[in-house]
């Protein structure tokens, strides 16, 4: 498990989309099977469609690959994607240490954070801790939204 003090972010690029993809593939498997979801090839090409190296930056820890996170803007919010720890990373918290980095930049703009996680993640929890609210939910997602905090 890494520690919150041996992890950094980093600008992505085009070419870490494949390791992107490869590692929602294998975060996503079991809640996407759970669901009734999963699919070997569309569970990567989904990212490989939505990627934007422009608003996602690369997670590492221990100076190796260990996830991401995309904060896309559009009209009146910013949507937190693609944010995958690989499980040698997680539970050490470094996502919350990330979720907050990110969540501080949002609030000093003013700027509302919107997101959808799968139903039944253990991340929705994550999520709730930092202050996101369900708006709605569907067979599959659930999606949820953070104002910013004064």
């Amino acid at each position: 498990m890494a520690s919150t003090a041996d992890w950094r972010m980093r600008p992505a690029s085009d070419a870490d989309v494949e390791a992107v993809a490869e590692l929602r593939a294998l975060v996503l498997r079991d809640d996407l099977e759970r669901l009734g979801r999963y699919d070997e090839r569309r569970v990567r090409q989904r990212l490989r469609d939505g990627y934007d190296a422009d608003h996602t930056w690369v997670i590492e820890a221990g100076g190796a690959f260990a996830g991401c996170v995309a904060l896309r803007p559009t009209g009146d919010a910013h949507w937190l994607e693609h944010f995958y720890l690989a499980p040698h990373a997680q539970g050490g918290g470094i996502g919350s240490a990330v979720l907050r980095e990110l969540l501080e930049r949002c609030d000093r703009d003013g700027v509302t954070v919107r997101l959808n996680v799968l139903r039944g993640s253990a991340a929705r929890r994550l999520y709730e801790r930092h202050g996101f609210l369900v708006e709605t939910e569907d067979p599959v997602d659930v999606f949820m939204v953070r104002p910013p905090s004064p």
